[in-house]
């Protein structure tokens, strides 16, 4: 194995445990818990959660292309007018999100990671790698991780055991 490939075997690996850890945390939590949040004007613990699990579908399925019912259905998640979800409900979506994701990080070769998909941003259309949108999820579940941990640890909630 070539060592950009370890490499990278280990941050998948790692990131699959943050997934673990973050689900573990979520899991047990209360609808009072979950609407929790660190200010009045900023987004509740469950609506961070949702938002993680729905931008992982969004940017692995639909910017990617590569449809999957499931994740159309994760993509709506996340909003102010979403649903409430159990604590059980958003641990199984980050379950199934980053099952969706470990299964094409497995599969896809280099070349396939260099490949370039459309993807609009205030009214601007440009071309994002399979790599790039790898990164730019995990980046984005690290922060809002990190927000999760933060209002569970200022609420005397354990959170993700980092």
């Amino acid at each position: 194995m070539q060592p950009e490939h370890a490499t990278l075997g280990v941050i998948y690996e790692n990131w699959r445990g943050y997934n673990a850890k973050l689900g573990r945390a979520i899991a047990p939590l209360t609808a009072e818990q979950l609407a929790l949040q660190p200010a009045p004007h900023m987004w509740p613990l469950e609506q961070i959660v949702q938002h993680i699990i729905s931008v992982r579908a969004g940017w692995f399925s639909a910017t990617l292309q590569d449809e999957a019912a499931a994740m159309a259905a994760y993509i709506e998640w996340g909003q102010r007018d979403s649903p409430s979800r159990s604590g059980a409900e958003l641990a199984h979506a980050l379950d199934e999100t980053w099952a969706f994701i470990e299964s094409r990080l497995a599969r896809w070769t280099p070349e396939e990671c260099a490949m370039t998909f459309p993807d609009e941003w205030e009214g601007q259309v440009t071309h994002v790698s399979r790599s790039w949108v790898i990164y730019h999820v995990l980046e984005h579940d690290l922060h809002h991780g990190g927000e999760v941990s933060l209002i569970l640890g200022m609420n005397g909630l354990v959170g993700p055991d980092i």
